[in-house]
């Protein structure tokens, strides 16, 4: 077999491939065996009738269409094997001469990962938020903690702001009462935002025993999206209270003595939520500088199929879990059709970028994955999936996932390489310094995050 390649441009070659006659032996063989199995011939036992009598009757031409077809595949990936090429997706064939007992020749187009050459990182700066807890944003966590912990009584009064109601509700959609849209007994808390929009001032002012009528547009259930005439009867008004912020609160509350120990508790929580925010940001940021860097061409076909999974998986599974259509999505959005366009595709470019230059820097810092490390990357995607780690790790290995995974994880590792040697400052111009620990896990979130950003180019276990 003889072969050649010709680029057609940075990421798409054709691959001619020239095939001596002989060398598809075993597959003309084939295809008489098969078609022996698939006829019969008076005079001729099923699978014993002579190759000269399938020609014959069933003409020379079938018989090199099903061997030609058995071989090609093969042939194909010894091809692309010879040239040592990336493929990405099925190969475009065309078979540009067949003689029997000569020659085969075929043509065969694919997208391939294209060259890209890594160069110094190590000169990234970026900044990032400073990480400042105030006195406000501790006493914020107090109160929701105190909130948490609220007492409710009734009342013989007209319900106000903060107060809990229990509530009655009926929806009416073109003046028919939805099947879906009785709610009885619902507590609510005035002021939560948590309901319909409209029903904090139908329910102010009102007694228990006490009814309105307003419109709102309903956010779930069988008429989302639509205007709707609802009723609202309260049967209870409580007031909610507060307990004191004192040392017994902190011992209901937690496990400290004293309230003064529950704020320093507090305050370590948030210092240690914002770094966790501020080594994400850098860690974006350092990635979009890299990218900055690198000319990365995008197959066209591959962002085709990306755009057209992002757009899939948003419609079918997000959005129609919250009975949303696309359209009332940008519309809450406050975004047309044509943003929404432009906004998948660059993200489809990035993530699809993304992943072909961490997959070459893992490349050139030849970086490999461990079985522990393997295993804590597993874990945390089978709680991301809602699925039990044995639940998930079985979807993976039956799907033949494996080496997907092992694919983030090194991606994950080949970033917070590039993190590490990059220069973090923050918004006060102080060098910030990441630990190990941290880098090695919002690297791994990045890497999650870019793998579900790249669905086209591999596929994930179904639970």
């Amino acid at each position: 077999m003889k072969s050649a390649v010709e680029t057609l441009n940075p990421t798409r070659v054709r691959l001619t491939v020239e095939v001596p006659f002989e060398e598809l032996k075993d597959s003309l063989d084939a295809a008489y065996k098969k078609i022996n199995q698939q006829v019969t011939v008076k005079g001729f036992r099923k699978g014993k009738i002579p190759a000269r009598v399938i020609d014959q009757r069933f003409g020379r031409g079938a018989v090199l269409e099903e061997a030609v077809n058995d071989a090609l595949p093969k042939l194909y990936t010894e091809a692309v094997n010879e040239a040592e090429l990336n493929p990405l997706g099925q190969p475009e064939v065309d078979i540009t001469e067949l003689k029997d007992n000569e020659l085969l020749s075929f043509t065969a187009e694919v997208d391939v990962r294209p060259t890209i050459e890594i160069p110094d990182y190590s000169g990234i700066e970026v900044e990032v938020d400073a990480v400042e807890v105030t006195d406000e944003d501790v006493e914020k966590s107090v109160q929701q903690l105190r909130d948490r912990f609220a007492s409710t009584s009734p009342v013989e009064r007209a319900a106000e702001d903060g107060d809990v109601v229990t509530i009655d509700l009926e929806a009416k959609v073109d003046g028919e009462v939805l099947e879906d849209g009785v709610a009885k007994d619902v507590s609510y808390t005035i002021g939560s935002g948590e309901l319909l929009d409209g029903i904090d001032d139908a329910v102010k002012g009102l007694s228990a025993g006490e009814e309105a009528t307003f419109t709102s547009e309903l956010k779930g259930g069988s008429a989302a999206g639509r205007e709707a005439e609802v009723t609202v009867k309260v049967t209870q008004v409580a007031a909610r209270e507060l307990p004191e912020l004192d040392d017994e609160f902190a011992q209901l509350a937690s496990e400290f003595d004293t309230l003064e120990e529950l704020k320093a508790d507090s305050r370590k929580r948030l210092a240690n939520m914002k770094q966790y925010d501020q080594a994400t940001q850098a860690q974006e940021r350092v990635l979009d500088k890299l990218l900055e860097l690198v000319e990365v061409p995008v197959p066209e076909k591959l962002l085709e199929d990306e755009i057209n999974t992002r757009k899939h998986n948003l419609e079918h599974h997000q959005l129609a879990q919250m009975g949303l259509t696309l359209d009332r999505y940008l519309e809450i959005q406050g975004k047309t059709a044509e943003e929404f366009e432009t906004e998948t595709r660059e993200a489809a470019i990035k993530g699809i970028k993304t992943q072909f230059v961490l997959d070459e820097l893992v490349n050139k810092e030849k970086l490999n994955v461990n079985q522990e490390e393997l295993t804590e990357h597993l874990m945390r995607r089978a709680a991301s999936s809602g699925m039990s780690p044995d639940q998930f790790a079985q979807a993976v290995v039956e799907g033949g996932q494996v080496p997907m995974l092992v694919g983030e994880v090194a991606r994950g590792k080949a970033l917070a390489l590039v993190v590490e040697a990059a220069t973090v400052k923050d918004t006060n111009g102080e060098i910030v310094d990441l630990d190990d620990e941290e880098e090695s896990e919002e690297a791994e979130t990045s890497t999650d995050a870019s793998a579900e950003a790249t669905e086209a180019t591999e596929e994930k276990p179904e639970a």
